[in-house]
């Protein structure tokens, strides 16, 4: 499922803008963020399987630690793209910043970061994690991912960590990212995505979805998606396979009983570098 009813898609945006909310709160007060959202329903004691270790020693020491607690992504977009000085970088759903603030010290002073979201808790902690690092040559925007505020071909990388799949119209935001990319420019992003079969009750669990996971793509249509938006060179790499059972029970909480899908012999939820460029 790529696109859902228009209100279904208001209701999910603002059910995903109230968890990263609570994220941006949580890592304010030097709490970390989980994937399975910032309620006490997740087990905190216990690392999240998607958002954990996801940054090097030194990549997380080059950053405020605030800016870390509020990673809530599944990957290390700015390790997956050759990011050369001088470029320009944008970043889909960006939170707290933390792949701005890497992406920027990547391109160097001649070049530039810019990030986007639209919780404005997450803009104001990515805003303070940018003058705390000094940092001049990044940019956090708000809006949606469908509808990016920069102009056609403005940008030479697009990049995301976990947010994609927690759009309801994942066709858009790839069009829209093809939109702003420059001639041969690189998309390249980490994603949940599932590998065969998906159990329908898991899609069907609006928290599950901001979990990260009924929301992810099919491996086969992200590829048919990000083919139709005119990219070329489409890669998909798992870095990480999940057990499905245990993010139903870590999203959720008290009622993991009723929510737990049934097991999925055919499918598997996994972590993944995308890959795709725009034809110069």
């Amino acid at each position: 499922m790529t696109t859902r009813p228009t209100e279904d898609a208001d209701a999910l945006r603002e059910v995903v803008r109230a968890k990263y909310a609570a994220a941006a709160r949580a890592a304010t007060q030097q709490q970390p963020a989980s994937c399975c959202g910032a309620d006490a329903c997740c087990d905190s004691a216990a690392p999240d399987p998607i958002t954990s270790n996801l940054y090097t020693d030194e990549q997380a020491a080059a950053v405020p630690q605030a800016a870390l607690l509020a990673s809530l992504g599944c990957g290390n977009p700015t390790a997956l793209a050759t990011l050369a000085a001088g470029e320009t970088v944008l970043d889909l759903g960006s939170g707290g910043g933390i792949d701005v603030l890497l992406a920027a010290r990547r391109v160097g002073p001649t070049g530039f970061a810019y990030g986007l979201d639209m919780t404005d808790e997450m803009l104001a902690l990515a805003e303070q994690n940018r003058c705390a690092q000094g940092v001049e040559n990044a940019r956090f925007l708000k809006g949606h991912i469908e509808a990016i505020p920069l102009p056609d071909a403005s940008v030479d990388v697009v990049i995301s960590n976990c947010v994609i799949n927690l759009a309801a119209d994942k066709g858009e935001v790839l069009r829209e990212a093809y939109r702003v990319l420059k001639p041969g420019g690189r998309f390249a992003v980490a994603d949940v995505v599932v590998q065969g079969a998906l159990p329908a009750a898991v899609r069907q669990d609006i928290e599950a979805w901001v979990g990260c996971v009924a929301g992810a793509l099919e491996d086969d249509e992200y590829r048919r998606l990000l083919a139709a938006a005119g990219f070329t060179d489409v890669d998909l790499e798992a870095t990480r396979v999940y057990d499905l059972p245990a993010l139903a029970a870590r999203a959720g909480g008290a009622d993991t009983t009723d929510r737990e899908p049934p097991a999925s012999p055919t499918g598997r939820v996994v972590s993944a570098f995308v890959r795709a460029r725009k034809p110069s």
